[in-house]
């Protein structure tokens, strides 16, 4: 069962996309989770945060619905995915 957690723009989400520390620290408190920070640059090769950033490529990457919102801007998924350099 999750539990919903109120996460607001600037202080808890990144305007350039995913989570800021704070958020992330209000999610893992409310959830109990282990959610990290992105892997931003290019990891080693056969290192975890390899594998992480794989993984999340390869998951978000798939996920269905538009780049842009109607207003042209580009949708939070967007967002992840170029921080992640996907």
């Amino acid at each position: 069962m999750s539990k919903n957690v109120s996460l607001q723009i600037g202080k808890h989400k990144s305007r350039s996309g995913g989570l800021t520390a704070a958020g992330r620290k209000k999610y893992n408190n409310a959830t109990g989770s282990k959610l990290k920070a992105p892997v931003t640059g290019k990891p080693k090769a056969g290192s975890k945060d390899a594998g992480r950033k794989k993984s999340f490529c390869a998951r978000m990457g798939g996920v269905k619905g538009p780049a842009k919102k109607p207003n042209g801007k580009p949708t939070r998924k967007t967002l992840a995915l170029r921080k992640w350099n996907c």
